[in-house]
């Protein structure tokens, strides 16, 4: 009788839903993959794709994802890239005192001042000291507006800039010839950061201020490379019906009709990003439809325009400035071009040719301006 009760006890506990057996709890355990389904997927990726097409498959991969990339680095830093206010180092740091020697007898001040969106504006101011002479007639005065590239500060700039303060004045002692070199926000001891709406306000606010400095004075817009850009913007903004112009006469030294125009011309292969970027690009710097607009609202003859090419430009493409001459024959402006023989892209006037061809066109407006008055 003991010995049937201690077995019915062993076997309710064996099969008592808290005592289960062990291989009840395996069969609640997730399955591992076997070695057989592995094999089994790799046949078929095998079937899929031949082993001869699977370095091909990847290398295409990496391209297309290489190709991506870049093109989406270009579009969003694409202010960086266009605007180096940052090169050569240090160049934020420079200051006016560093080149004063080499500019003499040119004296140059800084000025400060707001953009049209309240963001402060550095501008470099030079001119020769007339001593002993009054010179109060706006008709022996000249202002030349500079719009520098898009690399380094201004007071780099400053000697040779000086170099035609002085060719003006050994030409025409009576005549008091003011340079302002416009900072753009972000360069120098300008606040703010690159873009090409700031700028083009910044522009403008410069041309208020001079208008404000010298009233009724000539004014001449010098801008190199993308300066020309800026420069030609800023005539086209000059001559709308509306506002009352001194505009004489606009330098256009190696400049670029678009900045779509130049990835273009950069970089004609069909399989390179930078063609396709044009629709995504907000910095354009057109200066066809500057050209177009100074032509369009010049009440009577436009103002004459200084093409000043380098030609062995290693940045602009010579059909560049071949397109701005065509574009000047279509419109009926009038314009005179000067090639400054073996010059790179950043020497055209600092050469001595180049810096004739600047002073030369900025006497002769002034003598032409003179006779419009007259």
């Amino acid at each position: 009788m003991l010995a049937r009760t201690r077995s019915t006890l062993i076997s309710t506990r064996q099969f008592s839903p808290r005592h289960k057996p062990l291989t009840i709890w395996r069969t609640r355990l997730p399955q591992l993959p076997t070695a057989t389904s592995s094999v089994q997927r790799r046949i078929f990726l095998d079937e899929a794709i031949p082993t001869v097409l699977v370095p091909p498959a990847v290398f295409t991969g990496l391209l297309l994802g290489l190709w991506a990339y870049k093109c989406f680095m270009t579009v969003v830093f694409q202010d960086r890239i266009i605007y180096m206010p940052y090169m050569p180092p240090f160049a934020r740091s420079e200051k006016i005192a560093d080149y004063a020697a080499v500019c003499r007898p040119v004296s140059w001040r800084e000025e400060r001042m707001r953009s049209l969106d309240g963001t402060r504006i550095s501008l470099c101011v030079g001119q020769i000291s007339h001593e002993g002479s009054k010179i109060k007639d706006s008709s022996q005065k000249v202002v030349i507006c500079y719009f520098q590239g898009n690399g380094g500060s201004t007071p780099a700039r400053l000697p040779l800039l000086s170099q035609v303060l002085k060719l003006v004045h050994v030409q025409k002692q009576e005549i008091q010839c003011t340079l302002v070199a416009l900072s753009y926000r972000g360069y120098w001891k300008s606040s703010g950061r690159a873009t090409q709406k700031g700028m083009e306000l910044d522009a403008q606010a410069m041309l208020q201020w001079v208008a404000t400095q010298f009233p009724n004075a000539p004014l001449v817009l010098w801008g190199q490379s993308i300066g020309a850009g800026v420069a030609s913007t800023a005539a086209a903004t000059l001559m709308k019906p509306s506002t009352k112009s001194n505009l004489a006469g606009l330098i256009m030294e190696t400049p670029f009709t678009s900045v779509a125009s130049m990835l273009l011309a950069l970089y004609p292969e069909k399989w390179l990003p930078y063609r396709y970027l044009t629709p995504f690009l907000w910095n354009h710097w057109d200066s066809e439809i500057a050209l177009r607009t100074l032509s369009a609202h010049s009440k009577t003859a436009p103002c004459p325009i200084l093409l000043m090419p380098a030609t062995r430009d290693e940045v602009v493409p010579a059909e560049e400035i071949g397109k701005f001459e065509g574009l000047c024959k279509d419109l009926k402006l009038q314009y005179e071009r000067k090639d400054v023989i073996g010059a790179l892209h950043t020497e055209a006037t600092t050469r001595r040719e180049g810096q004739y061809a600047v002073a030369e066109f900025v006497l002769r407006q002034l003598r032409r301006d003179r006779t419009v008055n007259d």
